[in-house]
């Protein structure tokens, strides 16, 4: 950016000074100090000094040591480096312009716009992976394909996924299947997706098995999904030793449908019911209110509410459906969207809010949204008064 400059009378440029976006000090312009906002801003004192000395514009002082992280890749997200809105017959203007005549390009402007649009289109690219499924009569059941990208990213965030047949079902209604994860943003992230012409455990084994090679055979530690017997066997076959849990949203989504007729629905049980899945913080607490829910509203014969039962070590309180409205399938728009926070976590910084030097380490090491949930339980740690559990001996247990 440019710091400071002179021009003579006739407003061509007497000296400038360049310097990197990044100097200068932050200055918190914020009112609520519990949510200080992100700055860019490290008094960085990289800066070129350049005067026109006889006509000549002359670098007089350079200073290009930074005092943060550099990312030229990231450059493209800068302001100044952002040419949103330009025609394709304006870019290929400048760029005839830049190479002095349409005769020293070796393409034309057709070849520009046949460039973009096969850029445009979604491939799988090199590293990419697909695979399909047969029936015995030669005719397709089942498509797989995973990008690779996703096959990076799935090395970094594996530890969750969530896999969902309900987002979306195609002409020929074949279900749209994602595997889907989330990033160090918090964003939903594609990890490879199937299209399929059944939901039956053959059906789900096959596709499971595949997205497992395509992954290295790397099973996630846990998988979310929602409550389809077929998708928890083939579960039980291909990832025996990952934790399988159901989607607590899907689950609780049919409260309407199977208890809306009690009469109590609206004046007790739906909240008490509520307060049970949400509120026990412990097995025993959570056995005591579902005893009571299911006595006091004479629910004994609740086939719905008897299965629930007997499978509640697979309820998980994520809210898959959260992940898949989120995740659009323009893969590209995605990535871009992680470069956008790549670029913001790493151009800018959100000031702590204590002198813990705790907080301080997390400033460093994690991305501004991650960053942003230590600040909530650093914000609950300061409003906590401790009292002292035990000593032994030099170790304090608060």
């Amino acid at each position: 950016m440019t710091q400071r400059s002179h021009r003579f009378e006739d407003e061509s440029i007497k000296y400038v000074t360049l310097g990197c976006a990044r100097g200068g000090k932050a200055r918190n312009r914020t009112s609520n100090v519990a949510r200080p906002r992100p700055t860019s801003k490290t008094d960085c004192k990289a800066r070129i000094n350049a005067m026109f000395i006889d006509g000549v514009l002359k670098v007089s002082t350079v200073n290009n040591s930074h005092n943060h992280g550099l990312s030229p890749q990231k450059a493209r997200f800068f302001r100044c480096n952002r040419e949103a809105g330009i025609r394709m017959n304006k870019s290929f203007a400048a760029l005839v312009q830049e190479a002095g005549g349409f005769e020293n390009l070796p393409f034309n402007e057709k070849d520009c716009r046949n460039y973009i649009d096969k850029a445009r289109h979604l491939r799988l690219g090199k590293g990419g992976a697909g695979a399909i499924h047969m029936d015995d009569d030669g005719r397709l059941r089942n498509v797989f394909w995973a990008d690779a990208r996703s096959r990076a990213s799935y090395k970094y965030f594996r530890d969750v996924i969530t896999f969902d047949t309900t987002y979306l079902t195609n002409r020929y209604g074949m279900p749209f299947a994602p595997f889907v994860g989330v990033n160090h943003h918090g964003q939903s992230i594609l990890l490879g997706a199937g299209l399929i012409s059944s939901e039956d455990t053959e059906t789900f084994t096959w596709l499971f098995q595949t997205w497992l090679n395509c992954m290295d055979g790397d099973a996630p530690k846990a998988i979310i999904t929602d409550q389809d017997r077929a998708m928890k066997n083939a579960i039980a076959l291909v990832f025996p030793n990952s934790r399988h849990r159901f989607c607590l949203w899907h689950t609780l989504k049919k409260l309407p449908e199977k208890l809306g007729s009690h009469g109590a629905y609206k004046t007790g049980l739906k909240s008490q019911l509520l307060n049970c899945v949400y509120d026990s913080h412990t097995t025993e607490e959570f056995e005591r209110s579902w005893a009571v829910i299911i006595e006091t509203y004479n629910l004994q014969e609740n086939a719905w509410l008897q299965s629930l039962y007997v499978e509640r070590m697979y309820w998980a309180p994520t809210n898959l459906k959260e992940f898949v409205d989120q995740f659009d399938n323009t893969l590209r728009k995605k990535i871009e969207n992680e470069n956008a926070a790549d670029f913001h976590s790493f151009n800018t910084a959100i000031p702590v809010i204590s002198p813990s030097p705790l907080e301080k380490t997390f400033q460093n090491i994690y991305t501004c949204n991650k960053f942003r949930e230590v600040q909530k339980e650093v914000m609950g740690m300061l409003a906590s008064l401790p009292t002292l559990h035990r000593k032994d001996g030099v170790i304090a247990t608060y």
